[in-house]
């Protein structure tokens, strides 16, 4: 590679479907800071509106024949000769041995091991990507891939495809995801949805600090601490994720148009 086609690698990334000069702030960024001009002027929001809804629209269209899948978390910054790089890959294979996909952010990490494990294995593996300012590529073991601009859009994806979570040790965007998961629970926007944490070593201190001090303080209830599960052990975790929905026929829930939990 001469220098000029390195430095026309190095000067650009993409963003969505386009490919757009580095230097250019990410669509998250635009959409949340509001500059100068834009304090005077508001008519760039309404506009943005419609590519924020081609946006689901292309992920709902992409993803709408995944199938039965899992959703699966963890930090882009894992290496190789982890332990946890080969129990994600385990846990790729354990899932898509129960006929189910998995459904990654794309990333490099824990995100590849789910992957790898998964397309290894002959199962469906599924990767929706972020924009950022430095450029996260897709993984090469990802068989459907969606590039996404914006966050919000993306954990749609990640919640509305997927009957559970596997959350392996990550940082804030892996905790973010943990708790916005609990949340959609804990406040019954999905119903009957396994949060399997794996790494009881990684996620021991944060279990106990929300017992002693987040339950201690009333902010939560006991049964708030019932939503996840912990374990060690890939089959496990696969297991926890797949367990069915309950079978008992009601009006559709929004969220999947899947029998309601618990329903007569």
């Amino acid at each position: 590679m001469n220098d000029a086609e390195r430095r026309e690698l190095t000067v650009r990334r993409r963003a969505g479907r386009l490919v757009v000069p580095s230097e250019q702030a990410p669509a998250d960024r635009t959409l949340l800071e509001r500059s100068a001009i834009e304090e005077l002027s508001h008519h760039a929001d309404p506009w943005r509106v419609l590519r924020i809804l081609s946006e689901f629209v292309e992920g709902f269209d992409a993803l709408n024949d995944v199938g039965p899948a899992i959703t699966v978390f963890g930090s882009a910054r894992t290496r190789h000769d982890d332990p946890y790089y080969k129990a994600g890959m385990a846990l790729g294979a354990a899932l898509a041995n129960r006929g189910f996909a998995v459904i990654t952010g794309g990333g490099p990490g824990m995100m590849e091991a789910v992957n790898r494990g998964c397309h290894d294995a002959g199962g469906l593996s599924v990767g929706c990507n972020i924009e950022l300012p430095h450029e996260q590529s897709m993984n090469k073991y990802v068989d459907l891939g969606v590039e996404f601009r914006y966050f919000f859009v993306r954990k749609n994806m990640f919640v509305k495809y997927a009957r559970g979570f596997v959350i392996f040790p990550g940082g804030f965007g892996t905790l973010d995801e943990l708790f916005e998961s609990l949340t959609l629970a804990q406040t019954g926007k999905i119903e009957h949805f396994p949060i399997v944490l794996f790494g009881s070593p990684y996620w021991r201190g944060l279990i106990d600090w929300l017992k002693d001090h987040v339950l201690a303080a009333g902010a939560i209830a006991p049964d708030d601490l019932k939503l996840m599960t912990v374990t060690d052990d890939p089959e496990e975790a696969a297991e926890m994720a797949t367990r069915p929905l309950p079978v008992s026929i009601a009006e559709p829930r929004e969220q999947t148009g899947e029998p309601r939990a618990g329903a007569k």
